[in-house]
Formats: C-alpha cells, sequence, structure tokens
C-alpha cells in the first residue's frame, strides 16, 4: 500500500505495511534466529519451535536439551522503528527464570542482541566447567 503524505510544499511516499505482511517479516526473523541456534548451537531442530505471531510468552519455545545449549529466553523484533527498552521490557516479562535476550533487526541492517550489561559482564567468556 502507498500512502501520499503532504509535508509542506512537497509530498513524501510512505509504504504502509499491511498486518500480513508484517506478521511474514516477524516469522521469517524469529526462523532465521531459530535456523541459527541449530546451526551453530547444535540444537536439534525438535527442540526448538517458533512461537505463532501474536501468540504471548517466548517467541522461541525450547526444550530442555536446546535451553542447555543456549539458556536465554527470546524475543525477537524485526521492525523499523523499534523502542528497544519497550522491547527488552517484554522479553524480561516472558522470561520466567531464564535470562532474556532481545533478536532485534530492521531492513537492510545485520541483526543485533540485547542483554542485560551487567549479566554480560558476568557471564560472557566465564568458564562454566566445575573448579
Amino acid at each position: 500500500t502507498i500512502d501520499l503524505r503532504n509535508h509542506g510544499n512537497r509530498q513524501s511516499i510512505a509504504h504502509i505495511m499491511k498486518p500480513q505482511s508484517a506478521k511474514a517479516k516477524g516469522r521469517n526473523f524469529q526462523k532465521w534466529v531459530r535456523d541459527m541456534l541449530i546451526e551453530h548451537r547444535d540444537v536439534h531442530p525438535e527442540d526448538i519451535e517458533s512461537r505463532s505471531m501474536g501468540a504471548g510468552g517466548e517467541d522461541l519455545i525450547m526444550a530442555r536439551d536446546a535451553r542447555k545449549k543456549f539458556p536465554f529466553s527470546i524475543e525477537c523484533k524485526n521492525v523499523e522503528k523499534l523502542n528497544v527498552y519497550d522491547a527488552y521490557d517484554q522479553a524480561c516479562a516472558n522470561a520466567g527464570d531464564h535470562q532474556p535476550i532481545l533478536f532485534m533487526k530492521k531492513n537492510r541492517k545485520q541483526p543485533l542482541v540485547v542483554v542485560d550489561a551487567e549479566w554480560f559482564i558476568k557471564h560472557f567468556g566465564v568458564d562454566k566447567s566445575p573448579s
């Protein structure tokens, strides 16, 4: 859909995405995150499932074995304008006992990840083997 908007003396064309297209865009990003975890974290495909768009809770549902390999509660956002703090708050609300992580993407940009800074500093690169 094209929307002609009047900006002073000039008109601009704004492309407005249909809700169906926006959901497909979000679903494709969830699938990309799922596929990356399967490929790079050795998660079995049957142990991770993408939640349907609009359903509450985590965006990717993981079985216990998958959670051991990637111990995060995943929220995915694929939008052009994002309030990062609101999106991270949503990830926290859905995280339960797991560490929330926000995957975010916009058109023609690489995906990024947001985690709590204090958690990251305390845990990144820490050897988890028993002492």
